[in-house]
C-alpha cells in the first residue's frame, strides 16, 4: 500500500441522520465529535455541506473549527455544495451568498476545495459556464481555496468532454474537477479516460461502491443505496490502480450515502469507513482497469 494515501470523511459519509434535499441537511452528530471520530479511525481529511457548515456556526466559529481540526491532525478540508453560480437573477443572488459563505469558510479553515456544480440539468450556453466558472476561482483564489466542479448525471454537463472543455476554458490555476466513482460508474465514463485528464485538473477523488442495476430510479439508488469501498459490484481498486498510475496524490474522500448508515453509530461508520476504503489499496497498484 501507498503509505502516502491520505483519507478524507466526506460529509454525508459521516453525517448520521442528516437527509440530502431536505430542509434537515445538518448532522444530527456534533461538529467536534465527528472531527475525534474521523481522527480516531484514520482518517486525515472531512468534509463540510453548507447546512451542516451553517448549523456549527450558530454555536462556534470559524476559529474553533480551526483548532478542533488542527488538535486533531485534519490537514485536508472540503466544502460542498453551491449550486446556481452560472444562472441569473434571485436564485444568482441566493448563491452568491451561498459562495460568500464557502469561501469564508475556506479561508478561515485553509480548505483544500469547495466543490460546485448543478442537481437539475439547468440550461446553459458553454461560454456562459466558461465565463462563470473562470469568475468563481477568481473569487476562490482570492480566499485561497480550489474550486471543483462535481461530474454528476444530474448537473448542466454529463459528459468528461463538455466538463474538460469548461474549465480548460475558463483557464484558472485552481479550478478542476472532482470525480466520485459513483459518478463515473453510473455515466459509463471507462476509468482510464479519468486517468487521461491533465493532473491539474483533478481536484478530488471519491470513493465508494454500489450495484450496477436497481429496482428503483437513479435519484434513490444515489441518495440511499452506496455501498462501502468493497461490498458491491465496482471495481474499485481497479479505478485506484488508474489514478494511482496517473500521478494523482490528493486526498482521497470516500462518500457513501446509504439509509443504512444514517442508522449506524457514529465510531462504527467512521472505523469502517476507513477500514474498507483503505483496503482498497493494498492490491490496487497491480490492479488493471
Amino acid at each position: 500500500m501507498n503509505s502516502n494515501v491520505e483519507l478524507l470523511a466526506s460529509y454525508w459519509t459521516i453525517s448520521g441522520g442528516a437527509l440530502p434535499h431536505t430542509d434537515r441537511e445538518y448532522s444530527p452528530f456534533d461538529f467536534k465529535d465527528r472531527v475525534e471520530a474521523v481522527a480516531r479511525a484514520g482518517f486525515k481529511g472531512f468534509g463540510l455541506w453548507h447546512a451542516d457548515l451553517d448549523h456549527i456556526l450558530e454555536r462556534r466559529t470559524l476559529r474553533e473549527m480551526k483548532q478542533i481540526f488542527d488538535d486533531n491532525g485534519i490537514k485536508h478540508i472540503e466544502l460542498e455544495f453551491l449550486t446556481d453560480w452560472f444562472l441569473d437573477g434571485e436564485r444568482k443572488k441566493q448563491s452568491d451568498l451561498r459562495k460568500k459563505s464557502l469561501l469564508a469558510a475556506a479561508e478561515a479553515l485553509g480548505a483544500h476545495h469547495v466543490k460546485v456544480g448543478d442537481f437539475f440539468r439547468e440550461k446553459y450556453s458553454m461560454p456562459q459556464l466558461i465565463d462563470s466558472f473562470a469568475a468563481l476561482c477568481a473569487d476562490g483564489a482570492r480566499h485561497g481555496t480550489k474550486i471543483s466542479f462535481e461530474l454528476m448525471p444530474f448537473s448542466m454537463l454529463t459528459t468528461l468532454k463538455d466538463s474538460l472543455t469548461m474549465v480548460e476554458g475558463a483557464g484558472a490555476a485552481n479550478g478542476g474537477i472532482s470525480f466520485d466513482l459513483w459518478h463515473i460508474v453510473k455515466l459509463g465514463i471507462p476509468y482510464e479516460e479519468v486517468a487521461r485528464v491533465p493532473l491539474q485538473y483533478i481536484v478530488s477523488v471519491e470513493l465508494n461502491d454500489g450495484t450496477f442495476q436497481a429496482p428503483w430510479d437513479l435519484h434513490e439508488d444515489t441518495v440511499n443505496h452506496r455501498r462501502f469501498c468493497g461490498e458491491g459490484e465496482f471495481n474499485v481498486r481497479g479505478f485506484i490502480a488508474q489514478l494511482l498510475k496517473a500521478g494523482y496524490n490528493g486526498p482521497w474522500g470516500i462518500e457513501v450515502l446509504s439509509e443504512k448508515l444514517r442508522k449506524m453509530p457514529l465510531e462504527e461508520v467512521t472505523a469502517r469507513a476507513f477500514n474498507t476504503t483503505i483496503a482498497q489499496f493494498s492490491r490496487a497498484v497491480t490492479e488493471e482497469a
